[in-house]
């Protein structure tokens, strides 16, 4: 069972879940050919998936609406249920995202309960944790909740709540935090990054070498099937990204070089160089924009431009035997295909 489809990592999971996880096909031997069912808002474009195949089946619904979640959770005894619906940047306010982040897991974790699901695996976010205190410094799983504005509040109350039901041993749950994604079925606003690169228009706030954490959608993937396969992983928290963290200036380079060197796509070498304090500024713009309520994705990535928000995978290493097989480069290119194959750059 999964929510949050049509959704980038939704999409990706469902497509694993049928035809397995390419670079580790042994992952993919007790997972393909299972039934999956998929939640997904009205009036969403559901041909991809359902084109997948029989065993692929969808079943219209919204988690802030538990009424509608009846047909989702029939006669599920025994299933996983991955929970990946969620709001990053919302649409209708800062209260857009307690709606959907807290209520609407609520909302599904009490369906799932009360259905008999086995083990459901929550998809959080580095945002509870915020950003490092300084640069080297990478997160763990016993690092602090200090949340990242609206969004990463939203998130670590969740994460608080679900915690309680864990305890209570009503259900088994296990949360991942996968921070910014990448690959393959992403959103416009990832290709516009990609074009933003091509156009010589990306920001590099500060000297760029400020540390991020990535994660390529198959090594999160991976991720989410180890925490439904490893029974010890009940009741606990990974983080769940690439090996290592990438600096700034490493990534636009990345996409940079692979657009010209391996697409053969001009691209204009420069940066939008803007001082830290650009950032700092934006994120007071953004910290004022939402006590009111508002909200303004540009002004939000901005103001995060800045932030080394890096983490540590050592105990998803060592306790689910997690290995991302995908770096930067590998990723960057299977993502610019995609694009490509679909007339998304050029």
């Amino acid at each position: 069972m999964v929510t949050g489809v049509p959704g980038w990592l939704g999409n990706r999971l469902v497509k694993i879940l049928v035809k397995g996880l390419p670079d580790l096909p042994e992952l993919s031997e007790n997972s393909t050919g299972r039934l999956v069912r998929c939640l997904y808002l009205p009036n969403s474009d559901i041909k991809h998936i359902l084109s997948l195949g029989k065993n692929v089946s969808c079943i219209k619904g919204d988690i802030t609406k538990p009424e509608t979640l009846i047909n989702f959770f029939q006669d599920v005894e025994g299933s996983t249920l991955f929970h990946i619906a969620g709001i990053v940047h919302p649409m209708q306010g800062i209260r857009q995202l307690y709606r959907v982040n807290v209520e609407g897991t609520k909302n599904v974790l009490r369906s799932a309960v009360v259905s008999g699901i086995k083990r459901v695996i929550i998809v959080s976010s580095n945002s509870p944790v915020g950003c490092n205190p300084h640069q080297g410094h990478l997160f763990d799983e016993t690092s602090p909740y200090n949340p990242y504005l609206s969004y990463g509040r939203s998130k670590m109350i969740m994460e608080k709540m679900v915690h309680e039901i864990s305890e209570s041993g009503s259900i088994e749950i296990v949360i991942i935090r996968p921070p910014w994604f990448y690959g393959p079925d992403q959103p416009p606003r990832q290709t516009l990054f990609f074009k933003m690169i091509r156009d010589g228009k990306m920001p590099i706030v500060g000297s760029g070498k400020n540390l991020r954490s990535m994660a390529y959608v198959d090594n999160i993937c991976q991720g989410l099937l180890l925490c439904e396969k490893v029974e010890n992983a009940k009741g606990k928290i990974y983080w769940i990204a690439d090996a290592c963290p990438y600096s700034m200036n490493e990534i636009v380079d990345t996409v940079e070089n692979l657009l010209e060197d391996e697409f053969n796509i001009p691209v204009k070498h420069k940066r939008l160089k803007l001082p830290c304090l650009a950032g700092n500024f934006a994120e007071r713009i953004d910290r004022a924009f939402q006590s009111i309520g508002r909200y303004n994705e540009k002004i939000h990535v901005l103001g995060e431009m800045n932030k080394n928000i890096a983490c540590s995978i050592e105990r998803a290493r060592d306790e689910l035997g997690y290995d991302p097989k995908i770096n930067l480069e590998e990723g960057m290119r299977r993502a610019i295909t995609w694009c490509l194959e679909r007339g998304l750059i050029k």
